[in-house]
């Protein structure tokens, strides 16, 4: 009852959302809403809450030029420079992703990110940046996707690294909801915001009221993944954590996390092979914390770029408004806690 009572929910605003997808330029190869007005989170409303957006094209200069001839007021002072330079700002600072903020839109207000399809594909099979492979971890609403295999692939082998991660984080036996815990917090270990910006209760705001959609984005892995005892009836699950396991679930990471983990461990003068180190930290008892290291590093640089690209792409007083609004956020969350 409260699975066809969410799905009906999302059905009845999925179409909102294409009416809102059809002011655009429509040479997308996905499209999706994301966050809290879109899926309900404790202490939110999201029937009044920004509604987020991010869509992937082939061809970002065609995509500005097309979206800068339809919607030019979107743009901060950048539009000046044209769709060449804006492709450029998208594509070679921050973490590939161009948003244009507080937009007005079918009498709500938007935010909506750009992002090379082939710079998304990098992001879920690598995680280069976890910047829109993390927002992806959690529940979204797909609202285009067109028939790119490679795309397609990807986006499943971004949830598998996602289970695989957290289960290096996890002890042997735990929750789902643990396990949904780790893996909406993932994109957040070491993001500068969670410090001075972000409600601090934001990952289990996400989960908490969201446990349905998460089940079904991670069911059919967790049903097939050969590394652990899935009890979805009771709501259990129990991992691998001796050397072997946690050996081939290092291996199974992407590259980016690896590479993170191997600058960690790897002494000065010393040259070896990414084996051999994964080797070493699946036998090391802080093999969790290594791993978190290793996410904390991808995630903060993303996140200031991003953050200092914003500021340019979003003009100075939309940042300031943007800013505040978070920061009401943060307030109320801090308003919630418990004496």
């Amino acid at each position: 009852m409260l699975m066809s009572v969410a799905l009906s929910a999302l059905h009845s605003s999925s179409v909102f959302f294409r009416r809102i997808l059809s002011s655009f330029p429509q040479d997308l190869s996905l499209a999706f809403a994301y966050g809290s007005g879109v899926f309900r989170q404790t202490g939110s409303c999201p029937g009044k809450n920004m509604l987020d957006f991010v869509f992937a094209v082939d061809d970002p200069v065609t995509w500005h030029t097309m979206n800068l001839i339809e919607n030019r007021k979107h743009y901060s002072f950048l539009r000046y420079l044209g769709p060449k330079h804006i492709s450029s700002i998208q594509s070679d600072y921050g973490a590939g992703v161009y948003f244009n903020t507080l937009v007005p839109a079918e009498d709500r207000v938007i935010k909506y990110g750009v992002i090379s399809t082939d710079a998304l594909i990098d992001d879920l099979l690598h995680w280069n940046t976890l910047y829109i492979a993390g927002r992806l971890h959690k529940p979204v609403q797909i609202l285009l996707q067109n028939e790119n295999k490679e795309l397609r692939a990807a986006l499943v082998g971004n949830l598998k690294s996602a289970v695989t991660a957290s289960f290096l984080m996890l002890p042997e036996s735990f929750s789902e909801e643990d396990l949904f815990l780790q893996i909406a917090g993932l994109s957040y270990s070491g993001d500068f915001r969670m410090l001075f910006g972000e409600d601090k209760s934001k990952v289990s705001n996400i989960v908490k009221d969201n446990m349905l959609h998460f089940r079904k984005l991670y069911n059919n892995i967790l049903q097939e993944c050969p590394q652990v005892v899935y009890k979805p009836q009771q709501g259990r699950l129990e991992v691998d954590k001796s050397p072997e396991g946690q050996f081939t679930q290092l291996m199974a990471l992407p590259r980016s996390l690896q590479q993170q983990i191997t600058r960690l461990v790897e002494r000065p003068g010393k040259n070896r092979d990414v084996e051999e180190i994964l080797l070493q930290v699946a036998q090391d008892p802080d093999c969790s914390s290594v791993v978190q290291q290793g996410l904390s590093s991808i995630v903060k640089a993303s996140s200031i770029t991003q953050s200092a690209k914003g500021i340019a792409t979003a003009g100075l007083l939309k940042t300031l408004s943007y800013s505040a609004g978070k920061l009401q956020k943060m307030w109320r969350g801090w308003r919630r806690k418990p004496a």
